[in-house]
């Protein structure tokens, strides 16, 4: 469809829901290649936000696309809910044998990351035979009923739409943003397990509970990364109690953190772990990978859809996972997160509204805040994305406070350094009060 960026918002603004997109910036992307964007009006942007987090190998990589189209040109679609495909059996094989999960492990399929975090829900509740179900405040694992239920970041996720699923008990993410003045980490994790510990004690008996669901690193929630000692309490927990231990890797997983998966940044296994997003470089397919055992304590058509796992979308997959290993894409990220801490640290000497910095491989989180009272501010982290996008760079913000920084991993060297350029000028205008919000200020972020 032909037009200029003003001209097709401006056509899909009478027909599209205001339901569906997170407003940030006023731009309709017409092409994209590795870390650059091209919009509709011929302007390029490098590209911070991938897509969030769903083309970690980069945009139309050229051995995506080439496995892409040779699949198109044979078999698009037969639904996977009756018969096997090729691509299929080879790309359900090579996720099972990726997983951090030792014995036997097995695939289903989604077509998004919500599918598979539903899916959590239901074949913890088969294998268990329990209802409950434990999530976190913070925690974003989708937006159909089930996984917007197990999920608290936005009250747009439950607001108008009651009942949610019940049988879901949220408890505090342990955000060490949560800190109480000189609270030392040990503290904190003792406070965070107690209050992990009160609703079990209360209402809320363990041989009742069938599955702990989390993300080991917060994506939505800030990028933030739960404390080791308090990922090793919940995980013996389960162990204990019998409850299935899932994790959330839609966002964080696929080599996003310099690891495979982020619950390896904590060296335990979980029974369950959802992937999505980068598992196709951004087509629609997602999986739960799991314990055998789990995996099989439901039958069909419990978890069965017309195209999950289909050979387009599966192809792509195949050719994602060549990518990252063959481009050694883990040890990039693992290479390149440091180096963008380095810079931001050396920014925080200079700059008193720059707080917490959080990398974890090219996964990171820069916090904006008031340095007289030290809390986020939003005003001036609004400024910061905007003049960033006028700068020709694509960077959001979380919790309204909190730049995301997740590149495609393909990001070259060059690219990263012309990043740093745009930030060191956005940094220096905003520190000089030169910055002012956009007139739609109230409406961009989540």
């Amino acid at each position: 469809m032909s037009g200029n960026n003003e001209q097709l918002l401006a056509r899909e603004n009478e027909f599209l829901s205001s339901a569906v997109r997170i407003k940030y910036f006023d731009i309709v992307i017409q092409k994209a290649q590795g870390a650059l964007l091209t919009d509709a009006d011929g302007r390029e942007y490098i590209d911070l936000l991938a897509s969030a987090s769903a083309t970690n190998v980069g945009h139309c990589h050229p051995h995506v696309v080439e496995a892409i189209q040779e699949q198109a040109a044979e078999l698009i679609q037969y639904t996977p809910a009756y018969f096997a495909s090729g691509p299929e059996v080879e790309s359900s094989q090579r996720l099972a044998q990726l997983a951090p999960i030792s014995g036997p492990v097995k695939v289903a399929w989604g077509n998004s990351g919500s599918e598979v975090n539903d899916a959590i829900i239901k074949f913890a509740r088969g294998y268990t035979g329990r209802q409950y179900i434990v999530s976190y405040t913070g925690a974003y694992h989708g937006s159909t009923y089930g996984s917007m239920s197990l999920s608290s970041v936005s009250l747009n996720m439950s607001r108008s739409m009651a009942p949610m699923l019940p049988g879901v008990v949220k408890l505090p993410f342990p955000d060490l943003h949560d800190r109480l003045p000189g609270e030392s980490e040990s503290e904190f994790v003792e406070r965070m397990v107690a209050a992990f510990k009160l609703p079990f004690e209360t209402y809320l008996p363990a041989e009742e509970v069938a599955a702990i669901v989390i993300e080991p690193i917060q994506g939505d929630g800030g990028i933030v990364k739960a404390p080791q000692a308090y990922m090793e309490f919940i995980w013996k927990f389960a162990r204990e109690h019998g409850i299935v231990l899932a994790i959330d890797e839609v966002n964080q997983g696929m080599g996003r953190t310099g690891k495979w998966w982020s619950i390896q940044n904590f060296g335990l296994e979980p029974d369950l772990m959802t992937v999505g997003k980068s598992i196709a470089s951004g087509l629609p397919l997602s999986a739960l990978v799991g314990r055998a055992e789990i995996m099989d304590s439901l039958g069909s058509p419990a978890h069965a859809f017309t195209t999950a796992g289909n050979p387009v979308t599966a192809a792509a997959a195949n050719a994602t996972l060549d990518v990252i290993e063959q481009e050694h894409l883990l040890e990039r990220s693992a290479k390149l997160g440091p180096k963008v801490q380095a810079y931001f640290e050396k920014k925080r000497e200079q700059y008193d509204f720059i707080g917490d910095i959080r990398f974890y491989g090219l996964d990171g989180a820069v916090d904006i805040i008031d340095s007289k009272t030290g809390k986020g501010d939003e005003a001036a982290t609004t400024k910061l994305i905007y003049r960033m996008f006028e700068l020709g760079v694509i960077i959001i913000s979380l919790r309204g406070y909190i730049l995301r920084f997740q590149p495609p991993l393909v990001i070259t060297d060059e690219q990263l350094q012309q990043a740093f350029d745009a930030f060191d000028q956005a940094l220096s205008e905003l520190a000089a009060g030169k910055l002012s919000l956009p007139e739609d200020a109230a409406n961009i972020g989540w």
